[in-house]
This record gives structure tokens, C-alpha cells and sequence, in this order.
């Protein structure tokens, strides 16, 4: 039913964003065309060094890589639009192994990638037609790198989920732990998560081993369908992550992600899975992430978090709130510890929690929401008296949407 819902929400979008380009004598007046000077359609991909510049928009035509060796430069302001398609024609921006992507928002004025259905244009924050759970209506920023990764059959590289096999830009994967794919700050990532397959969407942000001489700070994901951000090994870290209404995962873990992320917020939507979802290695090599200073909204149908397949990592500072009692939602609603392994992990500390606390319904007991004896390391408090969490002043209005529309404006 999931994939059934957003087929329909892609098709009202493309509906939403054709309609609203009809002028009085029914003529199609599109907002967005490329081939204009301040709008350039991208329908090859990237094999030189190359600036996408300021008050411009630039539409995705395809499956875009930036191919090893090269650069590209969004300046602060850019718009990135991806064509509205799935399967074979899905759209998305990849910056391939030995590639970098310099992309410098700022405060005042973010870089955005979105669907072509979005009428947003330079020096807009919120969309002026699309509501904030739209996703699927184009793929997503895929940033691939040389780190390593936990693989199945301990091999050093494997290709990425969401991009089809026969495009070996999608490889990720190595041995060099301080590989360097570029910089992103002050991005906005909207509406992606297109549907390549069966149960294989694109993430908003997937980083595939990316290394830790890459920089990420101030980054949102808004309204995808599948995962806000998913590391897969590597070792980057980042900082300022925020995620409204992913459609699967808030924030997902595979492969032996060796970094940091710090200060962070997920607000789940209505199809969130799990605020968090953290799996363990795939392969023999072992190496644990931390997560510090996150808050996270609940909407009464997402899971706070579920650690599985041997997970590891420390999970540290974080807030947990309006998320539904347990007891009356089927299990929904807990912070779980999935499988033997996992119970494993935690026993011997390599999965490990501090200082977690949690606002609950009345009557509700930790125990029943921290599940697997992690409830030994929450605790309850009011509403609002919350000591651990998000810096909620990293995510000003004037770059995050999120902000922008209140839906953070409860948080402390």
C-alpha cells in the first residue's frame, strides 16, 4: 500500500506542477525551462571540472555522475532539479569515486535539490506548491568514496543500492579511511526517493564509504521516500543533520559506518519506519559510529529505533518525544534490540547508550518503550525539561524548511 500511496502522490505532483502552469487561455507557461539562461538542463554526465553557478537552476535529465577526477562546484543559491521518473529513468546526482562535489550553501542562502514539479526558484526556502511529504518524484545525492566498508564475502567493493549495476559509477568502496569526495554545507535535499525497483528506492542522502576528508554540516532531507540519510561503511562524519518526514528510515547505519554524527533531529511523518535503524557489519571488518545530541519527534505510528544484525556504536545525548505507548500501537513506538547478535553487541559494549531521556504518555514505563535493558540508560522527564538533545538554533530559518514551517518551533 506504501508504494501504491506514493505512486499516486507522484502522479498528483507532476498533476500539481502541469496545472499550475496554465495561463488564461490554457497555454502551458512552465516556470522551469531549461534551455533558458537562468535555467540549463544537465543530460550527460559530468567529465570536467565544472561550476554550477548562483541564481540558476539546473534540471537533471537522467541519472547524473561526476566522474573520477573531477570537480563540481554549486555556488550558494543553486537550485537542483531532478526530472520526475522512476526505474530506469529515475534522476539523481552521483559523485562517483575519485570525484568531489564543492558545495558551499549559506545561512542566508542553501543550495536545494528537488523535483522539476517544484515551482521554488532562487532565494525561496519553502516550496510555493508542494507540501512537505511529497517524495519519491525524483532519486536523490549519492556520494561515493574509497573508505572502508563491512561487506558481504569481506570484499572491498560492491555497488551502491539504488543505482543499477550496469553503471560502474556506482562502485564504492577501499581502503582509504581519509578519502576526500568534497564539501557540502547548508543543502536541502526534497522530495527524492524514486523507485528503481521493488523494494529499492534512492535515499535522500546516501554516503557509500565516503571518507573522513570529507566535510558535511547543515544538511536536510524533507519528504523521501525511503531513507533521510544512510551511511554505508566509511568514515565521515556529520554535523547539523536534519530529517522531516522520511518515508522509511529517519536515519539508517549499514556496513560499519565509522564516524560522527553530532547534533541532529528527526521529526518522523506518516510513513516513517524508524526514526533510527542501525544494522551491523556485513563482513568481517568491525568499526562502530556514534550519534550524540539528537532529538527526535514522533508522530505516533514511527518506532524510535531499531539496532539489529549485531549493531555497534554509541548512542549518546538524545531525545525521545510524542512517539505512541507500545502497549496500545502493536509494538510501535519502542527502541528495540533485534536478534542475537545485537543482544550480543550490547552485552559486551560495543553497542552502547548514555544519557538518553524521553517524554511518555501517563503511565507509561520505560521499560516498555526501551526494550532489551536499554530502558537502564533513559530516563523519564516533562515536557519541555529535556537536558540532552539538538541545538535547534543550527537549523535557522533562513536555510531549513523545516524551521521555516514551525515544525521544529516545540522543540527546546
Amino acid at each position: 500500500m506504501k508504494k501504491f500511496n506514493s505512486l499516486l502522490i507522484m502522479f498528483a505532483a507532476v498533476v500539481i506542477g502541469f496545472t499550475s502552469c496554465i495561463d488564461g487561455n490554457d497555454k502551458p507557461v512552465d516556470p522551469v525551462i531549461p534551455g533558458t539562461d537562468d535555467v540549463l538542463m544537465i543530460d550527460s554526465n559530468i567529465t570536467t571540472n565544472t561550476t554550477w553557478e548562483t541564481g540558476k537552476t539546473y534540471v537533471l535529465g537522467g541519472r547524473i555522475a561526476v566522474t573520477a577526477g573531477n570537480t563540481l562546484t554549486i555556488q550558494p543559491g543553486t537550485i537542483v532539479k531532478g526530472e520526475v521518473g522512476s526505474g530506469s529513468n529515475a534522476t539523481a546526482l552521483i559523485i562517483a569515486r575519485g570525484a568531489k562535489i564543492d558545495a558551499q550553501g549559506t545561512a542566508t542562502s542553501p543550495i536545494i535539490f528537488t523535483t522539476i514539479a517544484d515551482e521554488i526558484t532562487p532565494g525561496e526556502i519553502a516550496s510555493p506548491n508542494l507540501e512537505p511529504n511529497l517524495s519519491g518524484l525524483w532519486g536523490g545525492l549519492i556520494i561515493l568514496g574509497k573508505a572502508k566498508a563491512s561487506l558481504a564475502g569481506d570484499v572491498t567493493e560492491t555497488q551502491i543500492e539504488g543505482i543499477p549495476p550496469s553503471d560502474t559509477n556506482g562502485l564504492y568502496g577501499g581502503t582509504d579511511d581519509a578519502d576526500n569526495s568534497g564539501i557540502l554545507k547548508y543543502i536541502s535535499i526534497r522530495h527524492g526517493g524514486a523507485n528503481i525497483g521493488e523494494g529499492n528506492e534512492i535515499n535522500g542522502l546516501t554516503l557509500g564509504a565516503v571518507g573522513s576528508g570529507t566535510v558535511i554540516e547543515n544538511v536536510e532531507i524533507i519528504g523521501n521516500q525511503d531513507d533521510g540519510i544512510e551511511w554505508f561503511g566509511g568514515s565521515v562524519n556529520v554535523k547539523n543533520a536534519i530529517i522531516w518526514n522520511a518515508g522509511d528510515d529517519g536515519l539508517d547505519t549499514d556496513q560499519a559506518w565509522a564516524g560522527t554524527l553530532d547534533n541532529f533531529i528527526v521529526v518522523t511523518g506518516g510513513e516513517t519506519d524508524h526514526a533510527l535503524e542501525i544494522d551491523g557489519p556485513e563482513g568481517s571488518y568491525n568499526a562502530a559510529h556514534t550519534l550524540k545530541n539528537g532529538t527526535v519527534k514522533g508522530n505516533g505510528v514511527s518506532e524510535l529505533g531499531d539496532f539489529r544484525d549485531g549493531a555497534r556504536g554509541t548512542f549518546e545525548n538524545i531525545y525521545f518525544f510524542n512517539f505512541a505507548d507500545p502497549a496500545t500501537t502493536d509494538g510501535r513506538g519502542d527502541l528495540s534490540l533485534s536478534g542475537d547478535k545485537t543482544v550480543a553487541t550490547f552485552a559486551d559494549g560495543h553497542l552502547k547508550f548514555m544519557n538518553l531521556q524521553a517524554t511518555l504518555a501517563d503511565g507509561v514505563a520505560l521499560a516498555t518503550v526501551f526494550k532489551g535493558g536499554t530502558a537502564a540508560y533513559a530516563t523519564i522527564v516533562a515536557a519541555g525539561a529535556n537536558t540532552v538533545g539538538a541545538d535547534k538554533s543550527a537549523f535557522a530559518s533562513t536555510w531549513s524548511w523545516t524551521s521555516a514551517s514551525g515544525a521544529i518551533s516545540d522543540l527546546k
